[in-house]
């Protein structure tokens, strides 16, 4: 029995002091922050300290295997229980094989066995002619699908059209699980021409809002025709927020998220040759980014994931001159995402309740977890971060969990220090090292 103590504990009906009863890595009671501890329990009082429901990040590009020199399951867990994460989403791709067919979900289990420090869960892949693979997988235990709609970066992920979503959206709507969506139409993607490739704005227009906005009125209009839930990753615009508003109004069952980077940077902030800042689809304007901060706080967006999606730093860097279109497309922030967020949302007067609805309860809903994760409440998993809201955190990179360092957020200082991250009752971060190796299970 532990009993976890804290003035701030974040409950779903608000912010109270409290004490968590945990036995067996469930919270079993919630009692009073001064009440009498049961006989031989341990002690752990946070004191002023927030104790927030662990994050649930469910878009975490792990790639391994096949990719482990990108990235692995022991140093993204690693980032994730050093930045309040407790459970991950681990996508179908960058690994080789894709997520694509049983066999590959049990290698990718496999690779993430006695190698995970936080709980980890699997989407599989929707790709050109297995629609027969989906029933099997959801079977196996994925939590539901993802596919592209434009060229994914690596070839064993091949995009999607209309007549493969028409094949595959009968299972995901049966099934009840969601598909998730790289919502760009290729058709609306242009080509620079002569423009200077090492200028952020000649990547950008590129890959214009319309291509996100049109992408997005293709998946409602299938959401609505075959009745299965469909989830847009990575919103990036003001037009693709309309569009998701819109729908929603319609009561047609889409969700949707965004990420850390497109609530933080803008594009006129992007020096030339920062290829740091390079993913897909692109950081846009102010307006953009302050549109997404209102469609989170109205419900038109219902949580915020990281698409952490690292590569090596030759990749990242392109052939070195600084090319955007050469460089690999994807920004790693697992660590950072409760600072990255929370340094925003408290300037927009946003509390630590609406910090965990966004970062834990709505994606732990999204992945069918919400019986048992991303809330603090009896019954539910012991997934907690202890952490300093008045805190700050100077990103060094060379101090990151992640295998490589290169990221946008370095040498900035953000609001929210993690103390502590307990999985399932059990500390497995504590004041910057790792304290229990490997304590992660396989949903």
């Amino acid at each position: 029995m532990l009993v976890l103590r804290s003035r701030r504990m974040i409950l779903p009906e608000g912010e109270r002091p409290a004490a968590l009863h945990i036995d067996a890595g469930v919270i079993a009671r919630i009692a009073a922050y001064d009440s009498d501890d049961p006989t031989g329990a341990a002690l752990f009082d946070a004191g002023h300290l927030a104790v927030s429901p662990g994050l649930v990040d469910t878009h975490v590009h792990v790639n391994e295997p096949g990719r482990t020199a990108w990235e692995g399951f022991d140093t993204a867990t690693r980032a994730a229980a050093a930045g309040g994460v407790t459970t991950i989403v681990d996508m179908p791709l960058n690994s080789v094989p894709a997520t694509t067919d049983v066999a590959a979900l049990g290698a990718k289990r496999e690779a993430a066995r006695a190698q995970s420090h936080v709980d980890v869960a699997f989407w599989g892949g929707v790709v050109p002619g297995n629609a027969g693979e989906l029933d099997a997988l959801v079977d196996a235990g994925v939590r539901g699908f993802k596919c592209f709609l434009v060229p994914s970066g690596v070839d064993e992920f091949p995009a999607v059209d209309e007549d493969d979503l028409r094949q595959a959206l009968p299972v995901v709507a049966r099934r009840q699980v969601p598909l998730l969506v790289h919502a760009e139409l290729p058709g609306l993607l242009t080509v620079a021409a002569d423009a200077p490739r090492h200028n952020y704005r000649t990547y950008a227009a590129t890959r214009p809002c319309a291509a996100e906005a049109e992408a997005i009125r293709l998946m409602v209009r299938l959401a609505e025709e075959f009745g299965a839930r469909v989830h847009i990753v990575h919103v990036s615009s003001a037009e693709g927020v309309s569009v998701i508003a819109a729908a929603k109004a319609k009561g047609i069952p889409v969700s949707a998220e965004t990420c850390p980077h497109y609530l933080t940077f803008t594009d006129d902030e992007i020096a030339d040759g920062a290829t740091e800042f390079k993913c897909a689809p692109p950081i846009r304007s102010a307006a953009d980014r302050d549109a997404l901060w209102q469609g989170l706080f109205d419900g038109t967006l219902d949580l915020v994931a990281t698409d952490h999606s690292p590569a090596p730093p030759a990749m990242k860097r392109g052939d070195g001159t600084g090319d955007f279109f050469a460089a690999w497309g994807g920004i790693a922030s697992l660590e950072l995402s409760l600072a990255a967020v929370w340094s925003r949302l408290r300037n927009f007067g946003g509390t630590l309740s609406t910090l965990a609805r966004w970062m834990s309860e709505a994606p732990a809903a999204l992945a069918g977890f919400g019986d048992r994760k991303g809330r603090i409440a009896p019954g539910f998993d012991a997934d907690l971060v202890v952490w300093d809201p008045d805190g700050n955190v100077h990103v060094d990179p060379l101090r990151l969990q992640q295998r490589h360092k290169l990221t946008p957020y370095a040498g900035r200082t953000l609001a929210g220090r993690v103390e502590a991250t307990f999985v399932g009752g059990q500390r497995v971060w504590d004041r910057g090292r790792l304290t229990r190796a490997y304590g992660g299970r396989l949903l």
